[in-house]
């Protein structure tokens, strides 16, 4: 097995993995004004694209579709901002971000204090085979996925399918799944209640919405908006931690710091497209760090530039990512369906 434990190699304060949480604390600051700006500065044109979306029936739904791209784009923005919170770095006192996360949440159809107990435990355990299927991606190793039966391989082949993991899937799981989550029954009381109050405050918005602009017209205006955000959402999720090479171990071979900086990636994004996403494309950062505010993990990355070498995908090259599907232990790598035909056919 490849070791990834020593981290960044060389002289200096950060050549030791044991010196990134000293290293990265001085940037672990949250900040009330910068957290307010960066909200007002996604909330409102959200708003605003909405109402235009709205007002641009009356031309061409053609003229709201294309609006829907922009506005689902803030959506997903807003999303990063209510991520933020779940960390406690966009405001300073933790009622704050809480009441700020939970209040996005309606907007963004996820329960807020459930997603944030979900996402903490992805961070515990990101690449470590044995604790898959908690804030992630179905993701089966070429072993376990040789031992299922024919429908069972069928059944992880269409979850694995683009259509349905960037399509139907995120549809599916913010309109629908995010109502009742299927394993709040072993979380708090609180958590339960939490997400029965979002649905409540969801259906209370949808219906003044519906008041205000008739059913016809927020159906036209909200399913696009929604279906889009919620697509690029698992996208972006997707391709922090699948991609190739990426890291996986076992539990008594896991390393948090390993994970960080070889499994999760550095989407090196075009500059809107980076502002746009939060910058949550520097992927590797976040999980060296989580408590950093995502408006600056850019400057991490201007005074550590070594930190680029991790992971490093194009948006051109991350398209190729969509083929990978199973996890080879023996090569320690992502690969195909068709890969694993193969290694399997080469070893009988």
């Amino acid at each position: 097995m490849q070791d990834y434990s020593s981290g960044l190699t060389g002289a200096g304060p950060v050549a030791g993995a044991r010196d990134w949480s000293k290293t990265l604390a001085p940037y672990c600051r949250p900040d009330n004004l910068r957290g307010s700006f960066e909200l007002a500065i996604t909330l409102v044109p959200f708003v605003s694209l909405w109402v235009l979306m709205w007002l641009a029936l009356e031309i061409s739904y053609l003229a709201t579709l294309l609006l829907s791209v922009p506005t689902a784009a803030f959506l997903v923005r807003l999303f990063m901002v209510q991520h933020d919170c779940g960390h406690g770095t966009m405001f300073t006192t933790s009622a704050v971000n809480s009441w700020v996360g939970r209040l996005l949440g309606v907007l963004t159809l996820t329960p807020y204090d459930y997603w944030r107990r979900t996402h903490a435990m992805h961070h515990a355990g990101s690449g470590n085979l044995d604790r898959r299927g908690i804030g992630d991606i179905d993701t089966l190793t070429v072993a376990e996925y040789s031992a299922l039966t024919r429908w069972e391989r069928l059944a992880y082949r269409i979850y694995r399918h683009p259509l349905v993991l960037f399509g139907i899937g995120p549809a599916y799981m913010f309109i629908c799944r995010h109502r009742f989550p299927t394993d709040i029954m072993s979380m708090s009381r609180e958590i339960k209640f939490s997400t029965l109050a979002t649905n409540l405050a969801i259906v209370g918005l949808y219906a003044l919405l519906i008041a205000m602009v008739g059913w016809q017209a927020f159906l036209l205006i909200q399913v696009p908006v929604i279906v889009l955000a919620s697509s690029l959402g698992v996208w972006l999720f997707y391709i922090q931690h699948q991609f190739d090479p990426t890291y996986w171990a076992t539990r008594e071979n896991w390393s948090r710091t390993s994970a960080a900086l070889h499994g999760s990636s550095y989407y090196d994004l075009p500059a809107p497209l980076m502002w746009m996403t939060g910058n949550i494309g520097i992927h590797q950062v976040h999980h060296l760090c989580s408590h950093i505010p995502y408006h600056r993990l850019p400057q991490v990355l201007k005074d550590y530039p070594e930190l680029k070498q991790f992971g490093r995908l194009t948006l051109w090259r991350s398209f190729g990512c969509v083929r990978l599907t199973l996890w080879d232990e023996d090569g320690q790598r992502l690969v195909s369906f068709a890969d694993a035909r193969a290694q399997v056919a080469g070893s009988s």
